[in-house]
């Protein structure tokens, strides 16, 4: 398994990996993903924010890393801090506990960048996982009501939005 920055090449399989993971959201009854802009994608490999895993040779999972989310965590983005978004694997690595890993890599990156926080948000009301967010070693900080921007994709037109940082 390997960590590395997504290429162009690598957009149709990021894609379909956002497949899965919608109809895996659908499947479980949250708030799913409304799909994403192509040419979003294409600016976050070119800015070196885009990340794919690879496994057996495949790209079996996705993330993406911002270092502002103002929208979201409002005056806490004040902080320095690395944000995870989109954490999406194939369905033949999911239980290879990815989450965990990209989580402790972020971490390390983030103490490279000298950054005081890991954070990411998820749909609130999903109790499973918030709980498997506190289990990677997050702090769970509360809900953020938002007002939907078209800076931010469809799904973000939900209630709220559930808060999770990791202190570095």
């Amino acid at each position: 398994m390997e960590i590395i920055k997504s290429q162009t090449t690598d957009i149709d399989a990021i894609f379909e990996l956002y497949e899965y993971a919608t109809a895996f959201q659908q499947k479980v009854g949250t708030n799913t993903w409304k799909g994403f802009e192509r040419k979003m994608v294409e600016q976050e490999i070119a800015e070196g924010r885009h990340f794919i895993i690879e496994d057996e040779n495949q790209i079996s999972a996705t993330f993406v890393l911002t270092f502002s989310d103002p929208i979201i965590w409002k005056e806490a983005d004040n902080d320095p801090s690395v944000y995870i978004h989109r954490i999406a694997t194939h369905p033949d690595f999911r239980g290879r506990n990815y989450v965990q890993k990209i989580v402790d890599w972020v971490i390390e990156y983030g103490k490279q960048k000298d950054l005081e926080y890991v954070r990411l948000d998820t749909t609130s009301g999903n109790e499973p996982l918030n709980q498997y967010y506190i289990k990677c070693g997050f702090t769970y900080k509360g809900i953020s009501i938002i007002e939907w921007t078209s800076d931010l994709p469809e799904h973000y037109k939900a209630d709220g939005f559930a808060l999770f940082e990791i202190k570095l």
